[in-house]
């Protein structure tokens, strides 16, 4: 009995994934001193949580077998929203998630009827509301920027605050209790709900869901319009880590998270993936580049290392799948 639970946990790819994840960071705590202090910990943990709230949110679309590539677009609308009403009307926190969630959602469900409505592959239409949300933005902004959040904004949340032994202050802030809020979510409603086990069942095949009676219109809605309330949360921790707000702070991200659920084992096809593979594909990719910070390494081979991991992880898995596949024939 233990040695089939090894053999099928030595068989998934976040176990491969979880190791490589543990030997880089032995690797750069060997490296450097700098990795493993509370402080670093703490800003990568920090700088990172808008790459794990938007790839939680991408790894539910890619699970029902599309893809959005447009929340950074949607991020952007989103925050523009928010911070013109808390710069000039004032709010708080709660006030500031509600605006940038609702703008988010509707954008959300605009990809989400788009996607199920024209029966077009899903990229192609993220990629038109991708170009269409980025130029309607540009359009009504003139490409200002934001700045002058208020105080409360500005100093953020710090909940359960101490002082470590190096003077600085931590503690549970905005960005990381957003991060928190949206992986539990994420996992509960993936792993144990109805609505979740439709979205993979989806996503593993649509006609097979649609002769057993699943609304697919409402699973798009669900799928997409997640995405969008996502965006919203990481257009408010984003605000509030730059305090300001750029058409173009996220111009191009999009590949990033793609890479990170990707790196995670989810698969392309649809009805393949675990958030937990996601989360590790996050914290690789943060570890990495972190890493090569630390180490003084040329900023332009940040992108060669990571695409070649993410190279290297997706070989991993295809072959692994081939060799499953030759097993069950």
């Amino acid at each position: 009995m233990n040695k089939m639970h090894l053999s099928r946990l030595i068989g998934q790819h976040e176990f491969w994934l979880g190791l490589l994840v543990v030997a880089l960071a032995v690797g750069l705590s060997i490296s450097t001193d700098e990795f493993l202090s509370l402080g670093n910990l703490t800003d990568v943990a920090t700088s990172y949580a808008i790459l794990g709230i938007l790839a939680c949110g991408l790894f539910v679309v890619l699970i029902s077998g599309g893809i959005d590539i447009s929340f950074p677009a949607m991020t952007a609308i989103a925050q523009y929203a928010m911070a013109s009403w808390v710069i000039g009307h004032g709010g708080n926190f709660a006030l500031a998630l509600i605006i940038a969630i609702a703008v988010g959602l509707l954008l959300g469900l605009i990809n989400g009827f788009l996607v199920y409505w024209l029966r077009v592959p899903a990229i192609i239409i993220t990629i038109a509301t991708l170009n269409v949300y980025y130029g309607l933005l540009v359009y009504a902004t003139k490409g200002t920027w934001l700045y002058g959040f208020p105080d409360w904004f500005m100093n953020g949340i710090n909940w359960f605050s101490f002082t470590a032994a190096d003077g600085y202050d931590y503690g549970l802030t905005l960005p990381l209790l957003c991060l928190a809020a949206v992986i539990i979510f994420t996992a509960v409603l993936m792993n144990y709900t109805r609505l979740g086990r439709q979205v993979y069942a989806m996503g593993g095949n649509r006609d097979a869901a649609s002769r057993l009676g699943l609304n697919l219109l409402k699973l798009h809605f669900y799928v997409y319009g997640y995405m969008g309330i996502l965006a919203g949360v990481a257009a408010v921790v984003q605000a509030q880590i730059t305090q300001s707000v750029a058409p173009n702070s996220l111009l191009g991200f999009e590949l990033t998270v793609l890479a990170a659920v990707v790196l995670g084992g989810t698969s392309m096809s649809g009805g393949r993936g675990t958030l937990t593979g996601t989360l590790l594909g996050v914290v690789l990719l943060a570890f990495l580049q972190n890493g090569l910070t630390l180490l003084s390494v040329s900023s332009y081979w940040h992108t060669v290392f990571s695409g070649a991991i993410i190279l290297v992880s997706i070989s991993a898995t295809a072959w692994n799948e081939k060799r499953k596949l030759a097993r069950e024939l």
